[in-house]
């Protein structure tokens, strides 16, 4: 499964936005965004779930725990 990092930065540019956007809309840095992306630092959980919320997936998909972006579709084939 993709790290954390890969899929932020899959996330970010599926939507075609820029890092700043998307930090600017989680109350963080640019350079924080890009640490994140970069695997540098890991996002608090307050973060964390700002960011699952923004690109509305689960923290599961985001940390590589699941390949399915949907909580709900990831609990529905178990």
């Amino acid at each position: 499964m993709e790290s954390f990092p890969t899929r932020l930065k899959k996330l970010r540019e599926s939507r075609r936005i820029y890092q700043r956007e998307i930090a600017e809309a989680l109350g963080v840095t640019t350079r924080a965004y890009q640490f994140y992306e970069s695997g540098r630092s890991e996002p608090n959980i307050k973060t964390l779930i700002a960011i699952a919320d923004y690109y509305r997936v689960s923290i599961d998909y985001l940390v590589g725990r699941t390949d399915v972006p949907d909580l709900n579709t990831a609990r529905a084939e178990e």
